[in-house]
């Protein structure tokens, strides 16, 4: 059994500082490719995943957005995702993690159960 802490759950992988929404829309291919190298495998993915932008109230601009990786992973893969993105996109961009909303990411949590045939408790 996993110790304590270590069951899957919904975490954010914060990508700040982007410039605008068109710079934050451009990281996502590059992450995606990190996170799934080759689009047409089997399911599921290693780390199930998916995005979504928030504007980012304490950016270094009045226009900054944060782009928002969401992950379903334990709070240790996650922080090694979060590595991974972070040597993707550079020192200069901050690269935060922090447990989601599984609410805010249904869709990934459904994902989840599907492929890997859980059922709805």
């Amino acid at each position: 059994m996993p110790p304590t802490g270590a069951e899957p759950r919904v975490h954010e992988i914060r990508i700040q500082d982007c410039t605008d929404t068109e710079e934050a829309l451009g990281l996502q291919e590059p992450v995606e490719r990190l996170l799934c190298p080759d689009p047409d495998h089997e399911p599921p993915c290693e780390v199930p995943w998916s995005f979504s932008l928030a504007e980012q109230a304490d950016g270094p601009r009045d226009t900054s957005m944060v782009l928002i990786l969401g992950v379903y992973a334990s709070p240790h893969r996650a922080m090694q995702v979060a590595e991974k993105v972070r040597a993707l996109v550079g020192e200069g961009r901050p690269v935060l993690v922090r447990e989601g909303d599984a609410e805010d990411f249904e869709e990934l949590v459904e994902q989840y159960r599907i492929e890997r045939g859980l059922r709805r408790s």
